[in-house]
């Protein structure tokens, strides 16, 4: 089949490169001047930075991702390395200890800070092993045939029942339910405001998958090498852009096309079914499926057309609530940052009001970094990012798409400048030592997407969020992507984009 995708992001290029590998005439249309929408590596002066993904999940041996490349043949072409990554706020810093502490350091050293909340703590972590039996029940039973399933599923019956009384529960709701201390409730959902998300929105069942002990120490056993669902994370070793590399390597070496700079002005349809796209040079490209990335508006509204789409998912798009976007600023030092940071990345939480602080990001007021942020050394896991003696540093917080006073093309300097002194406070000399410097507005995240609201992750963890399905009631139309069912994240989008290829090659 003639097959035409929407957007080169990792979703357009996992489903091309499987559909490619089948037979099928694959052709990626991209917009924008590279491929590989955010997950992608960008370089000044001799210095590299990724501008998404940072520590990711799924790419360790026997994990969902690293399967998918070497079920496409690509998986030596871009190597991972298992890494962990520390955590620090204001009252104190955890990073993992020289020797390991087994999988319940964090709990102890928690215990000694907060001796008032031990009781506390031992009955949040036995809520945490008990979702994390679940979760790794559920991901044996996805391979599971026969009475196996259906043994895994009647386990998966018993240990939910250990937990059902929260499933109504939002995050804070659990945080309250354990913890007296604001500080031990930001220091477990925290990382819920990466999503631009409140507590009180996040499900909290949630929870502890959102802050799994396995990313603060890489010695915890992980996935798949026991049972547990404890995952392991990984860099992806000279930068995202490998990842990006390897999986279009395998649409250009099936004949398939990669073709950047060239906008879809529309999805065609005809009657009731999508038959191709139009390039807005005015070519008309026919094809026989149409997958489509992005914003689920762009893609839906703009591509497709309100008139055509049922009133149903119209309804469904607007009522999703969208993340907000990032300021990112990229900076190539002269200096070896570890002395201050041990490890590649940091997240600094420096507020305990999370629900006040990301409802005054969506109405448009930056907190300039003294809300939090991370610090990224990605020269420290790929020396070839920046030059010898050199680091590469990555700066980077959540941020309003649109400010409330002013445009980011105005106050760009300005607000990269706080953000840095913020940073500054951890890692002292970034700004007296900076050799190069690169700011990534939401403005640019804007371009590089196609979208007129950049959210960064796609659709949050939100509950009532339901994100339009990979299926679309178009015939032949299908919807993939970080806006998609399958959610943000390299990994889900992968995954989704995975096993929408293989609905197609057997036949949908």
């Amino acid at each position: 089949m003639k097959i035409a995708i929407i957007g080169s992001g990792m979703a357009g290029l996992t489903a091309g490169a499987y559909l490619a590998k089948a037979g099928h005439a694959v052709t990626v249309f991209e917009q924008f001047p590279a491929p590989g929408g955010v997950t992608a590596t960008v370089t000044q002066d001799g210095f590299g930075w990724d501008i998404g993904p940072l520590l990711v999940e799924g790419f360790a041996p026997g994990d969902k991702g690293r399967i998918i490349l070497e079920e496409l043949g690509v998986s030596d072409r871009a190597p991972s390395v298992h890494e962990d990554r520390g955590l620090s706020m204001p009252e104190f810093a955890l990073w993992h200890p020289k020797e390991y502490e087994g999988p319940y350091w964090r709990r102890e050293r928690l215990k000694k800070l907060f001796p008032q909340e031990s009781e506390h703590l031992d009955r949040y972590y036995r809520f945490y092993d008990r979702m994390m039996n679940l979760t790794s029940l559920a991901r044996q039973a996805e391979s599971a045939r026969g009475l196996a399933a259906l043994w895994l599923k009647l386990r998966m019956w018993v240990a939910f029942q250990g937990v059902k009384n929260k499933v109504n529960w939002n995050g804070a709701q659990l945080m309250d339910h354990y913890f007296e201390s604001p500080v031990l409730k930001t220091f477990f959902m925290g990382i819920v405001a990466d999503f631009v998300t409140t507590p009180s929105e996040f499900p909290a069942l949630g929870v502890p998958s959102l802050h799994l002990e396995t990313a603060f120490d890489k010695r915890i056993p992980t996935f798949p090498g026991t049972r547990s669902a404890q995952t392991a994370y990984s860099y992806i070793l000279g930068g995202c852009q490998k990842l990006v590399e390897a999986v279009m390597s395998v649409i250009i070496a099936n004949g398939g096309k990669v073709l950047t700079s060239t906008t879809v002005k529309r999805i065609i349809i005809e009657n009731g079914r999508a038959t191709g796209v139009e390039i807005a040079n005015g070519h008309v490209e026919p094809a026989e499926r149409v997958l489509v990335s992005g914003g689920m508006k762009e893609a839906f509204f703009d591509l497709v057309g309100r008139e055509i789409i049922p009133a149903e998912l119209i309804t469904q798009i607007e009522s999703n609530h969208m993340m907000e976007s990032v300021l990112m600023v990229q900076l190539g030092i002269d200096f070896d940052p570890t002395p201050y940071q041990p490890a590649a990345l940091c997240y600094y939480y420096k507020t305990q009001d999370l629900e006040g602080t990301v409802r005054r990001l969506r109405s448009g007021y930056f907190h300039e970094g003294k809300g939090g942020f991370l610090i990224y050394f990605p020269s420290l896991h790929s020396p070839a990012l920046a030059p010898a003696g050199k680091h590469a540093v990555t700066i980077y917080t959540i941020a309003p798409d649109i400010l409330a006073e002013g445009t980011w093309s105005e106050r760009k300097e300005e607000l990269a400048d706080k953000l840095v002194a913020e940073a500054e406070v951890h890692v002292p000399g970034l700004r007296q030592h900076t050799l190069t410097r690169m700011i990534l507005t939401p403005e640019d995240y804007r371009r590089r997407t196609a979208q007129k609201q950049h959210s960064f992750g796609g659709v949050p963890p939100v509950i009532g969020n339901k994100p339009p399905a990979h299926k679309t009631p178009i015939e032949n139309l299908w919807f993939i992507g970080a806006q998609s069912e399958s959610a943000g994240g390299v990994l889900n989008v992968m995954v989704g984009a995975q096993k929408v290829a293989k609905r197609i090659i057997q036949g949908e």
